[in-house]
């Protein structure tokens, strides 16, 4: 299980999403790892670099100067990636301004991660022991995975990971991405102008991305 948050627990974001990405790893994914590498190689993005997707779309730290249409490319390839792999995913979306405070956010995150366990039970402790990957991005998220996931599971191990290190967790920062572009047509709102320029249209983006995701979505 891969974990990664977007919004900060301040003023800075009108969301905070947290998303999950589960992989069985029965499942061997490592020719799909190969063929994204060798094709992210010809793009010319540097080996062992991570994707960071925020940045990606809004031209910043790495991808400053790098052309539209190859961040496009690049995003794309592990948009394709994702929906090879076998994964699935739940995120969670939740609105500030109805938490508007740290604590009362905490509470519902908290909530809402305990619901979707206990949901799903039967399936989670069928695999021992279920790994989850975090890089320790947000102590409150820190917090929520040691204290929910340690209630509800009898075997689960904490790693903290580096973000270059797993192409996995850079799908859960893709799919943050996504959902939080999502989140904001869903409620009627605009696109920030970085989104609109990278994707295009709502039309684009909800034909190409949204309405693939729903195929990954965690049954």
């Amino acid at each position: 299980m891969f974990l990664d948050e977007s919004g900060d627990t301040g003023t800075q974001s009108d969301y905070y999403l947290l998303t999950l990405v589960f992989h069985e790893q029965a499942l061997d994914i490592s020719n799909s790892l190969v063929r994204l590498s060798a094709e992210l190689s010809n793009l010319g993005f540097p080996e062992g670099a991570g994707l960071h997707c925020g940045p990606m779309v809004r031209g910043e730290e790495i991808y400053h100067g790098m052309p539209l249409q190859l961040r496009k490319k690049l995003f794309f390839k592990l948009f394709s990636f994702a929906r090879v792999s076998g994964i699935a995913y739940r995120a969670f979306v939740i609105k500030k301004r109805e938490y508007p405070d740290k604590l009362s956010l905490k509470g519902r995150l908290s909530k809402e991660l305990g619901t979707f366990l206990r949901d799903n039970l039967e399936y989670l402790q069928k695999h021992n022991p279920v790994i989850v990957y975090y890089d320790n991005g947000q102590s409150m998220v820190t917090d929520l995975i040691n204290s929910i996931f340690n209630a509800y599971l009898f075997d689960v191990e904490v790693r903290k990971v580096r973000p270059d290190e797993y192409r996995l967790f850079q799908v859960a920062d893709m799919l943050c991405t996504l959902e939080l572009a999502k989140a904001k047509l869903d409620d009627g709102r605009v696109l920030s102008k970085s989104e609109e320029h990278f994707f295009e249209s709502r039309r684009r983006l909800i034909k190409v991305y949204l309405k693939a995701l729903e195929r990954l979505h965690f049954q």
